[in-house]
């Protein structure tokens, strides 16, 4: 079960210290979940300081896949690596939509984060015209084949996959626990695929798309939901510590 808080464009340097000084407090107790916060940039190294030693892990949004170079405004993977970043979110829906992200990109960066022996966190997902298209399966095909490509079964196992329906992101609609557990078991049978099926059921793959403290428990008990990718509840302690409790419920 990985649980990550993607805190986006929010929280200056200071707020993001004192929530993840707060989180670290009242998170001491969750043992069994696999949990990480995900600051800006900026906030990285400082939260770093205030994470370490702790049972929070830090994660990244987003990484370049070039090493250090004339990439201006981008961040190389070693940089993160020498921050004490263990995860990077990498093909987010909002990436895709704004900046460009292809599967290629994607590709690369999870390649490159592996590299260093961080964790990507890959997110697929369909927007609801795809949805309503029926293009559901092809649209997760798609996104899984490009983001695997020339990766080994060895380094398969070391990924996460967050599966994002993009029409419930920030939206306040969250896919059904059925239609969750679906798109979820389409990924694993995506994976099994290309690695097997011991490679498929070793992955953990998160539900991203408005998970809450309400829905966490019924989202976290499908068979094929491994935990979340939690955006406007990550922001607040007391939210977030609400998934985490349901998601360290299911494994207890």
């Amino acid at each position: 079960m990985v649980i990550v808080g993607n805190w986006k464009m929010n929280k200056i340097v200071s707020e993001s210290v004192k929530l993840a000084t707060e989180l670290v407090a009242a998170a001491s107790s969750i043992q069994n979940v696999v949990f990480a916060i995900a600051p800006s940039y900026l906030a990285l190294a400082k939260v770093s300081d205030v994470v370490k030693g702790t049972n929070v892990k830090l994660a990244a949004q987003d990484v370049h896949w070039e090493n250090q170079g004339a990439f201006t405004g981008k961040v190389s993977a070693d940089m993160l690596k020498d921050v004490g970043v263990e995860f990077v979110i990498i093909g987010h829906s909002e990436q895709r939509t704004y900046f460009g992200e292809t599967d290629l990109s994607v590709n690369k960066k999870v390649k490159k984060v592996l590299s260093l022996e961080m964790t990507p966190i890959i997110c697929v997902g369909e927007t609801i015209a795809e949805r309503k298209a029926g293009q559901l399966e092809l649209v997760l095909s798609a996104q899984i084949t490009g983001a695997y490509a020339g990766l080994s079964g060895d380094e398969a196992q070391r990924t996460v996959v967050a599966y994002e329906p993009v029409w419930a992101i920030g939206t306040g609609v969250t896919a059904t626990d059925d239609e969750a557990q679906q798109a979820h078991q389409f990924v694993r049978s995506m994976i099994a695929k290309l690695y097997g099926d011991s490679t498929a059921q070793s992955i953990s793959i998160q539900y991203g798309g408005s998970m809450k403290p309400d829905n966490a428990a019924g989202l976290v008990a499908q068979k094929d939901i491994d935990g979340g990718l939690i955006g406007g509840a990550a922001l607040q302690v007391d939210s977030f510590l609400g998934i985490l409790n349901a998601a360290e419920m299911r494994r207890q």
